[in-house]
């Protein structure tokens, strides 16, 4: 049986029909969060040092490392980041 294959987008969350406005912020999100956890995962943080280090309860730490993207705005991830004294850019393209 021969399989019917779709060519990406690029952003997974156009492919799964989400308007690609709302799209962009969802990819932001996600990049955001993997970002994140490759930090905590690199630094080897137990969730309570990350808590303490991102300024936030364990248990949030215990979602942004399970993936649980719904629960983290934008604006959150990107204070986030700055915690951890990155800084956080938005690129324009044409």
């Amino acid at each position: 049986m021969k399989k019917k294959t779709t060519k990406s987008s690029g952003n997974v969350f156009v492919d799964l029909g989400f308007d690609p406005a709302e799209a962009a912020v969802l990819q932001m999100r996600a990049n955001l969060m993997s970002d994140l956890r490759l930090y905590i995962e690199k630094h080897e943080l137990t969730q309570l040092d990350a808590a303490e280090r991102l300024g936030i309860a364990q248990s949030r730490v215990s979602d942004l490392v399970r993936g649980k993207w719904d629960k983290f705005s934008l604006e959150m991830l990107i204070t986030l980041e700055m915690r951890l004294g990155r800084t956080v850019r938005v690129e324009l393209a044409a």
